[in-house]
């Protein structure tokens, strides 16, 4: 019972951000003569990302520095994680297919000129591998989850390498994130983490009960990257390994401040 009034006021906020940004992006595209690039849909997408992160992130601990253009791949532990990065950096996300049809959060992710790929079809695979490198070609942060599917955050689990193609290789820059979340009340695994056979809805409502969490996110730049993608998806799942934090949470940032 006590969680219910916490509930309702954050449920009211999370409404009010998805609404402003809303209107963000009819304003966005109306100043760019209804064709919002790619760029201007990012920076759309961190500002959203910011302001609705702040509903369920309290604070934000910042390692490392902030990857430049090129592909960034990170652990994946929750739909949290996209509030998360995005609004550190503007950035292009490939997410799987399924997310498209979430309410609200898909639209936005459409929106935001989010990648969707269904990993079912590999065709489907090969198109998503060339639009990467398309974005990658055009100067974009382009944040991949290799994993294929989040989990309870007790380790990484396995790198795909189907999606690495255009960066094994190629002259781009490759940075790597791991990403671990710290709450006063509930539990990490179960009240952050969206995995298994969790489903959306609850899952949102579950933790918008509880007390605004924490977030680390460390950084690191990878250099001699693997020239063949099953190489340098073992290298880069054991870079995001090595990259675990330690200790206790330290604030040394709040939530990021949008770049405009």
């Amino acid at each position: 019972m006590r969680s219910l009034p916490r509930l309702v006021c954050r449920a009211v906020w999370l409404a009010g951000a998805l609404s402003w940004s809303g209107v963000d992006f009819i304003f966005t595209a109306w100043r760019s003569g209804c064709r919002a690039s790619q760029h201007t849909r990012a920076l759309w997408l961190q500002r959203t990302a910011s302001r609705v992160g702040r509903v369920v992130i309290a604070k934000v601990e910042i390692s490392g520095n902030k990857p430049r253009p090129g592909l960034l791949v990170s652990n994946h532990l929750s739909y949290v994680d996209i509030l998360l990065l995005g609004s550190i950096v503007p950035a292009v996300f490939v997410s799987k297919a399924e997310v498209k049809n979430w309410p609200v959060f898909g639209w936005f992710g459409r929106l935001g000129g989010t990648i969707f790929v269904d990993r079912t079809r590999r065709g489907d695979v090969a198109r998503i591998a060339e639009t990467i490198a398309a974005h990658l070609r055009d100067g974009h942060v382009v944040v991949l989850f290799p994993e294929g599917t989040s989990s309870d955050g007790s380790g990484v689990l396995p790198f795909r390498s189907s999606l690495l193609e255009p960066v094994s290789g190629a002259a781009h820059d490759l940075f790597a994130a791991r990403i671990e979340y710290f709450m006063p009340e509930g539990s990490v695994e179960n009240d952050v983490c969206y995995w298994g056979d969790m489903t959306f809805f609850p899952h949102l409502v579950k933790l918008l009960g509880k007390p605004r969490i924490k977030a680390r996110v460390t950084f690191s730049e990878v250099e001699s990257a693997a020239t063949d993608r099953k190489e340098l998806a073992r290298q880069l799942h054991a870079e995001v390994r090595r990259l675990k934090g330690g200790g206790t949470f330290n604030i040394q940032h709040s939530t990021p401040n949008v770049e405009v």
